[in-house]
C-alpha cells in the first residue's frame, strides 16, 4: 500500500500552527504536517528552512506562509505541488500590504493581525512580540515573486471570493506576469483556513486529486 501523500501547512505572520486546527480534519487520508516557522525575519533563511522541510511534498501556505511558498516554488525545490493562499506579490501589487503596515504602526502585532485576519483572530493564536512582527512585516514587504520552477509541480494561487479587490488584483498579477494558476475559495477571505476550513480544504483536495489524475 503506498504511503499517504505528505502535505505541509505553513502559517503566516502573527499566527502559529494552531490556525490549521479547523482545516486538518478535512484532510483526512493525507500525512499532514503543521510546523512552527522560525520567524527569523530573513527571507533567505525562512525559504531555505521551508524548502528543506517541504521537499517532495505538497506545500500549502496561507498569508505569509504563502509568500514563503512562492519563494520556494520559484527557487527550484522539488515539490509535489503547492496551494498558496493570498501571498504578498511585491511590486506586482505594491499597495497590498500598506493597510497592514499602517495597522501595525497604530496597534502593534494585535493591530496587524486584526487587519489581516479579521475579528476571528485572537491573541491565543500566537506567542510573539512586536519586534519579531516588525521584522516579518519588513521581510514580506520586500519580497518579489518570480516564475514557478518546473520542479515545483502543480502550483495554484488561491484568493478568497470575499476578499477585497487588492487581493484579487494580486492573484491576477501573478497569473498575468508569471503564469500561475489561480482559484477562488468560496465564501472565504484572507483567513480562509480558520474561517472557511471546509471550503479551503476542498480547493486543496481538488488540486491534489487533479495532480494525481
Amino acid at each position: 500500500m503506498p504511503a499517504p501523500v505528505r502535505v505541509v501547512l505553513v502559517h503566516g505572520t502573527a499566527t502559529s500552527p494552531a490556525v490549521w486546527d479547523r482545516l486538518v480534519p478535512y484532510l483526512e487520508g493525507y500525512d499532514v504536517q503543521t510546523p512552527q516557522r522560525p520567524r527569523t525575519g530573513d527571507l533567505v533563511r525562512e525559504a531555505d528552512w521551508l524548502a528543506d522541510l517541504a521537499r517532495g511534498s505538497w506545500l500549502v501556505g496561507m498569508s505569509g506562509g504563502a509568500t514563503l511558498g512562492l519563494a520556494v516554488v520559484a527557487g527550484g525545490t522539488p515539490l509535489a505541488g503547492a496551494v498558496l493562499h493570498e501571498p504578498a506579490v511585491g511590486s506586482l501589487c505594491p499597495d497590498l500590504l500598506a493597510p497592514v503596515a499602517a495597522a501595525f504602526d497604530r496597534g502593534g502585532t494585535q493591530g496587524l493581525a486584526r487587519a489581516l485576519y479579521g475579528d476571528s483572530w485572537t491573541p491565543s493564536m500566537v506567542e510573539t512580540d512586536d519586534p519579531t512582527t516588525a521584522a516579518e512585516l519588513a521581510m514580506f514587504r520586500e519580497f518579489e515573486p518570480g516564475p514557478p520552477s518546473a520542479a515545483a509541480g502543480e502550483v495554484v494561487v488561491t484568493v478568497g471570493a470575499s476578499s477585497p479587490e487588492p487581493r484579487h488584483r494580486a492573484a491576477r498579477a501573478l497569473a498575468e506576469r508569471w503564469g500561475y494558476a489561480t482559484r477562488p475559495v468560496p465564501g472565504a477571505a484572507h483567513f480562509a483556513a480558520w474561517d472557511h476550513p471546509q471550503a479551503f480544504a476542498g480547493v486543496v483536495r481538488a488540486a491534489l486529486t487533479c495532480a494525481r489524475a
